[in-house]
């Protein structure tokens, strides 16, 4: 899939929504309408090497589970997650999250995502399935979420946790 990328300016300081950012199991209080079932992948979520699991309710998605896996944190700008997931694990994904001060005060965050098929029928699947517009709706609807928890404390869902508990 190519890269989509979307961005919301949050009226906090930027070293704040970072460390909210930081720690990927807050990430599905935002995501968890289109990210279900979320489980880190070790008992330290914040910071490099932390992770979670969880699957993707996409339409047309038969192989939904993917993970990611934080391998730059470097504060307070620059989150960079690789993943893997679809069949076997073949679809290779990166997502990366940049902070800016924005003009006037608050933070800008930017977030892209983009997936690497691996076979042509992946490549196939993801265009007839109009993966890339989906993935835009739900990743701009995630950036609304992120902003109205971190500005007004509310929509949030539940944090991830170990072994899903």
């Amino acid at each position: 899939m190519d890269p989509v990328t979307v961005s919301v300016t949050i009226d906090r300081p930027r070293d704040e929504v970072f460390a909210y950012l930081a720690d990927i199991a807050n990430h599905a209080e935002f995501s968890d309408h289109y990210l279900k079932d979320w489980r880190l992948t070790r008992i330290d979520s914040v910071g490099r090497g932390a992770g979670a699991r969880f699957k993707i309710d996409a339409p047309l998605q038969r192989f939904s589970w993917s993970d990611l896996t934080f391998v730059v944190v470097e504060p307070p700008h620059r989150i960079v997650a690789v993943g893997r997931g679809g069949k076997f694990n073949r679809i290779k994904t990166t997502a990366i999250w940049t902070l800016d001060n924005a003009p006037g005060g608050g933070t800008e965050v930017e977030f892209m995502f983009e997936s690497e098929p691996a076979l042509p029928t992946d490549r196939l699947l993801e265009a007839v399935s109009r993966q890339h517009g989906w993935f835009k709706r739900k990743a701009r609807k995630a950036m609304s979420r992120l902003q109205a928890i971190l500005e007004e404390d509310q929509d949030r869902g539940a944090r991830a946790t170990v072994g899903g508990l």
